[in-house]
């Protein structure tokens, strides 16, 4: 399938080729230009409409290329739409053949710049210096001299310190309050997925705060 819809673009581009060089051909002969020189018209603006579309290809837009590319497509539109009958061949005017008659040294002018006229894109700036390669200056050191010693300040005597608060008596708890504690706190753990708190615990188990104290310390 793609090799058909090449052939059949192929075709297309050779037709409309054939025809608008028919048309400029007939365009060159009825403005007086008879012979092998009606043939070198249409020759001389397909080539230039080539040049210039090379030219956008290539070096990208610039005003240079688009120019001399509209100039060739004018003359080639223009002689088709000249052809088709709006424009009795047997009497051009003069306008015209002054146009058909300028045309070769304006195609020479524009070819010759598409093909000697530097392209518009800016030429790269100088590569950054690498600064491994670049020298390395060895900087002249002072002499290091020894530092002198910190001066430590001495350290107050220490305070008798008092004894610690002796700690609470322990509260008996039952063996039956802890087993349920610890289902209490297993399922705490599983819902929210972090331990229970003692006021927590207090507050599921209904106990007072220092029961709930003991319970938390043998839950640890």
């Amino acid at each position: 399938m793609a090799r058909l819809r090449i052939d059949a673009v192929l075709v297309q581009a050779v037709i409309a080729g054939a025809l608008s060089f028919a048309h400029l051909h007939d365009l060159a002969a009825a403005a007086g230009q008879d012979g092998w020189k009606a043939w070198a018209y249409p020759v001389s603006v397909d080539l230039l409409l080539v040049a210039a579309w090379r030219r956008l290809r290539t070096d990208g837009p610039s005003r240079l290329a688009w120019c001399w590319f509209l100039i060739a497509l004018v003359a080639s539109l223009g002689a088709n739409v000249a052809t088709a009958g709006l424009l009795d061949l047997n009497d051009v005017p003069a306008w015209l053949r002054i146009l058909v008659a300028a045309w070769p040294a304006l195609a020479f002018m524009g070819g010759t710049l598409l093909a000697h006229s530097p392209s518009d894109r800016s030429a790269p700036g100088p590569a950054p210096a690498d600064p491994a390669s670049e020298p390395v200056t060895e900087v002249e050191r002072e002499p290091e001299t020894a530092p002198e010693p910190a001066l430590v300040p001495e350290e107050p005597p220490a305070l008798p310190t008092a004894d610690p608060d002796p700690a609470p008596p322990a509260v008996p708890v039952p063996a039956a309050l802890v087993d349920h504690a610890r289902k209490v706190a297993a399922d705490h753990q599983h819902r929210t997925g972090s331990r229970i708190d003692t006021d927590t615990l207090r507050a599921r188990l209904g106990v007072p705060p220092h029961l709930a104290d003991a319970i938390a310390a043998q839950l640890a």
